[in-house]
């Protein structure tokens, strides 16, 4: 986790207010992780981080891309990424992140790793179903897809006439109108 240590902030020798600071996250981020399902990924972290008297508040924004493939048709994309996020850091006699806005660290720590909110952002701003955008407006053209569309039920569903229906359902259609 030594290359993860870019990600401290060490918040002691900051004066109170507002300070600002920029991560640009790419593939090599998300191995530290052991997370492969991004092809590439091109996102850019700004982090708000005020200090105050008794507390610290993180506001993460992350805007940019990743490369993901298509859970139809396992073509690949870029799926924009917009985000935000809001953590409260406050002081305590025992670190405790069972909360995910507000986190409790010991007095006296002077440091803080933002790593794994990051990484939670990034894989939490990504939708659950990934669908191409040429599926969704019919523009892609695939094996995939083509093979699909041969293998649905075909719309030209066929009415059925009464010649059709075997006789022994019309003998018990007499029981409904017998009564």
């Amino acid at each position: 986790m030594k290359a993860l240590k870019s990600y401290t902030i060490p918040f002691v020798g900051l004066k109170e207010g507002m300070h600002h600071f920029d991560f640009q996250i790419d593939n090599t981020f998300f191995q530290h992780f052991e997370y492969d399902e991004f092809n590439a990924i091109d996102v850019k972290i700004d982090l708000e981080f005020e200090k105050k008297s008794t507390l610290l508040e993180l506001y993460f924004s992350a805007k940019g891309s990743v490369n993901v493939n298509c859970d139809i048709s396992n073509e690949p994309y870029n799926q924009a990424i917009n985000d935000d996020f809001k953590l409260v850091v406050k002081f305590g006699n025992e670190y405790n992140d069972e909360n995910e806005d507000i986190l409790i660290v010991q007095h006296g720590e002077y440091e803080i790793n933002i790593a794994q909110y990051i990484y939670e952002l990034i894989i939490l701003a990504v939708p659950i179903k990934r669908i191409h955008p040429g599926i969704e407006d019919g523009s892609l053209q695939t094996d995939i897809l083509s093979k699909l569309e041969e293998l649905s039920p075909s719309e030209d569903h066929k009415v059925k006439s009464s010649e059709d229906i075997d006789p022994r359902w019309n003998n018990l259609k007499k029981l409904l109108t017998d009564k």
